[in-house]
């Protein structure tokens, strides 16, 4: 049984689990409407580049980048630098060429903003800007530093970008759906503000809802965790969490403080949660050090390139490992940071363990 098989065994999802995705049930003569087949039809990915000094490069075209599914050469069907409008690649390549149509856009050319967006004759509506889903730790663990870190929080919801929108989740045994996804960022706000401190960490089980909520939304998809020590109280483990947010796209970025990095367990699991899905993790020794990881964050956010691309047939019909590189030797000196892959379907019986979590979620951040 894959990670993912035992994901679903604990976490019935209603909605597709990947960027815009084809669901197909099995028969109903079998009479089992809690199995069902996932197929990806497009594939995102969000790439940071950064030269040897960590410094962002931005002005990449589409041709600097090459992309490999298993090996398999793929073609770019839409690129975007990090909150412009995203450019349809595929077609820009059938249009006619500018000599032989007076008055035609050029191919370079981005699509005029507006409410939505074609690509390849799917409408995608608002693709500019990142969907990011803050959580936050109000566990036991959060006493001392409880205001300290709400203050941060709050800081970092004022910084990102006009074009993003933006939710504010809490956990401790529970997940509360304080602030569900908005461009009101007045909202958000008092959903930070609103929060209280609470029991024990369930961690693992939280943010496996959140990614599940995450997987639902097309375009940029971003979790932006706020842990203050080690998961003391979930029914799953970290890497079930980071196979099912590579297979769904969705970025997550940790913050902890040096109670969970002391904790070498836990500290572990936030690196490879984080590094498996493009993210990174980071611990702070301070509340200055938590606003500067905040502040990381927001920059990273800001500067990703999001490609994607149809795949090209393949026979594999499990995990695929994905490679991007950068064209041209003037370019080979640049790091990329993306996620490695993701499993192309999964078939699963759900069981009512974790959905205990979901009942008791709040809309209106208390508890």
């Amino acid at each position: 049984m894959t990670r993912l098989n035992r994901i679903f065994t604990c976490l019935k999802l209603c909605t597709p689990l990947f960027l815009f995705m084809a669901v197909a049930p099995h028969p109903a003569a079998q009479d089992e409407p809690s199995h069902f087949r996932v197929n990806v039809v497009l594939v995102q990915l969000n790439v940071a580049v950064t030269d040897s000094k960590g410094h962002y490069i931005s002005g990449l075209r589409p041709e600097d980048f090459v992309i490999k599914e298993d090996n398999i050469s793929q073609k770019l069907s839409t690129f975007e630098e990090g909150d412009a409008v995203p450019r349809d690649l595929l077609a820009a390549a059938s249009s006619p060429a500018p000599d032989s149509a007076p008055g035609a856009a050029k191919a370079s050319e981005p699509d005029p903003p507006g409410p939505e967006h074609t690509f390849a004759g799917v409408t995608i509506p608002g693709l500019a800007g990142a969907n990011v889903f803050i959580l936050f730790d109000t566990s036991n663990y959060m006493y001392r530093s409880f205001v300290f870190a709400q203050d941060a929080i709050t800081d970092f919801v004022r910084s990102i970008p006009e074009a993003s929108k933006v939710a504010f989740y809490s956990y401790s045994r529970d997940l509360s759906r304080a602030a569900s996804l908005s461009p009101d960022r007045f909202s958000v706000v008092r959903g930070v503000r609103s929060t209280v401190a609470g029991d024990d960490a369930a961690l693992y089980n939280s943010l496996l809802l959140t990614v599940k909520d995450a997987a639902q939304l097309r375009g940029r998809k971003a979790i932006v965790v706020f842990s203050n020590g080690p998961d003391n109280a979930s029914s799953i483990p970290p890497e079930d969490v980071a196979e099912l947010a590579q297979s769904t796209g969705t970025i997550i970025y940790i913050v902890s403080t040096r109670e969970a990095k002391s904790e070498p367990v836990s500290s572990a699991a936030f690196e490879r949660m984080s590094k498996a899905t493009g993210g990174i993790a980071y611990f702070a020794s301070n509340w200055r050090q938590e606003k500067e990881a905040f502040s990381s964050i927001k920059e990273d956010l800001t500067h990703l390139y999001t490609l994607s691309y149809y795949p090209q047939p393949n026979p594999n019909r499990g995990w695929r490992s994905i490679k991007v590189q950068l064209v041209g030797k003037a370019l080979e000196k640049y790091h990329l940071r993306t996620r490695d892959g993701y499993s192309l379907q999964q078939q699963s019986v759900v069981t009512p363990e974790i959905e205990s979590a979901s009942a008791s979620d709040s809309d209106s951040g208390s508890r």
